[in-house]
């Protein structure tokens, strides 16, 4: 679907590495990549290492040039643009930050490079600070930061410019899981008080459904769904998504003629599969099947069961902790248990959200 008002837009975008002539002296990074992103938005590209994901980001920045295809920023095109005549600023997962300087002119550096009177920059620089709460620390050297308000200067510094595209390459893949999950709820709410277009790349699936409005899955260079976070992972394309965002039980050939009675390829969130104790009726309506516990992982709020089907197919549920039964041990027989909107047909493409 078109979007009313775009700000970043890819249309057939190919990007090559390698100078031969022969196919084989050549890499395909990215392969007619066709991607839109609206003013304003925060929006996630997710993939693997290696998926082109990154390459992407640098096309959009211009630190890379695409073999071809056309990158539109508000409607004029950049493709051939130096990144300083880009309105976009980049963050990287190594923040960069200059060892000497305080953080006040760590944030203000770019402005005076480019001549900004030192009033002006020092009030931008300020209101930057202010907007990833860092007020109290301007006179602070890196060194004497943690690693979350390190990553917030390197933050307030691409913001200080104030460009119309903010481009986040893994900016938070140097914390620990907690602050990281810190961090995704602040950027979120900085993204909504800016107002302006971010890009986050990561390999993170978490990380992309938390933080943004759509994602893109990449795969070996290609675009292999964009659409809502909820849509994306309630609805995957085909069984590359339904594996790479988030863990899907994905049932196909015999193994789905065996488990639900109809051949072709479908995946079954584990969080939708109900495990039942022998003799404990199912809800009305739900399609069981019966199985015997091969494993049980307890981690803290949820516990994963695997349970292995007569046939030999392995299903994977994940139930609330509280909910796990004490019974529930390596060799249990149980009951799997699901209704049929919860079975998702990889066949079958979904409409995608351009």
């Amino acid at each position: 679907m078109p979007l009313a008002n775009p700000q970043i837009e890819l249309i057939g975008v190919r990007k090559e590495f390698g100078g031969g002539q022969t196919k084989a002296d050549k890499v395909v990074a990215v392969e007619g990549a066709d991607l839109t992103v609206a003013d304003g938005e925060l929006f996630a590209i997710l993939g693997p290492s290696g998926s082109g994901k990154t390459t992407v980001l640098r096309m959009i920045a211009g630190f890379e040039q695409p073999t071809s295809g056309v990158i539109k920023l508000g409607g004029q095109d950049v493709t051939a643009l130096p990144p300083a005549r880009r309105d976009t600023n980049t963050v990287f997962q190594q923040y960069a930050l200059f060892p000497h300087m305080t953080v006040a002119q760590n944030v203000e550096y770019g402005l005076r490079v480019r001549g900004v009177a030192k009033a002006v920059r020092r009030r931008r620089g300020g209101e930057a600070l202010e907007m990833v709460r860092l007020s109290g620390h301007a006179s602070r050297k890196p060194a004497q930061l943690s690693g979350g308000q390190q990553q917030r200067v390197a933050l307030a510094r691409a913001l200080v410019g104030r460009p119309r595209v903010l481009l986040l390459d893994e900016p938070l893949g140097a914390l620990d899981l907690k602050l990281r999950e810190q961090m995704q709820v602040e950027l979120k709410a900085i993204q909504r008080e800016v107002g302006i277009t971010f890009v986050i790349v990561t390999h993170d699936q978490d990380e992309a459904l938390t933080l943004c409005d759509r994602l893109a899955v990449f795969n070996d260079g290609r675009i292999e769904q964009v659409g809502a976070a909820r849509d994306v992972y309630e609805h995957p394309a085909n069984r590359f998504v339904a594996d790479f965002v988030g863990t899907s039980n994905v049932l196909e050939g015999a193994d789905a003629e065996r488990v639900l009675g109809r051949a072709g390829a479908f995946a079954v969130r584990p969080e939708r599969i109900l495990v039942l104790s022998p003799g404990q009726a199912p809800p009305a309506g739900m399609h069981t099947v019966d199985a015997t516990v091969a494993e049980v992982v307890y981690s803290g709020p949820t516990t994963r069961i695997a349970a292995r089907h007569p046939a030999g197919v392995e299903l994977t549920a994940t139930l609330l902790s509280a909910e796990a039964s004490g019974d529930l041990e390596h060799g249990a027989p149980v009951t799997l248990a699901w209704p049929d909107n919860a079975v998702r047909d990889l066949n079958t493409k979904p409409e995608e959200q351009q």
